[in-house]
């Protein structure tokens, strides 16, 4: 994985995988929320903890693609270290 280097491109399977991981665990607990919520009175007290639990998935959702441009240039950033720095 990482070595006293730097971030490697062998390092963008692993972060591909989790952010992958992380997309489709959001989509499962909003999914869950979605049928919670079908079942239950509106405006009642589980109705509205529902209403922001799917909202938090909103949000956090919408972070993913910028959470994906960093780690990418992070990585990019790494390998040109690495071979501008780092080239025996």
């Amino acid at each position: 994985m990482m070595t006293k280097k730097g971030m490697g491109l062998g390092d963008l399977q692993t972060v591909a995988l989790i952010l992958g991981v992380a997309v489709i665990a959001i989509g499962i607990v909003a999914n869950i929320l979605t049928g919670l919520q079908a079942d239950q009175t509106a405006n009642s007290a589980a109705y509205n903890v529902t209403t922001d639990g799917l909202s938090s998935m909103t949000t956090m959702g919408s972070y993913i693609p910028t959470i994906a441009l960093v780690v990418a240039s992070a990585i990019i950033i790494g390998v040109l270290v690495k071979s501008f720095f780092f080239n025996k």
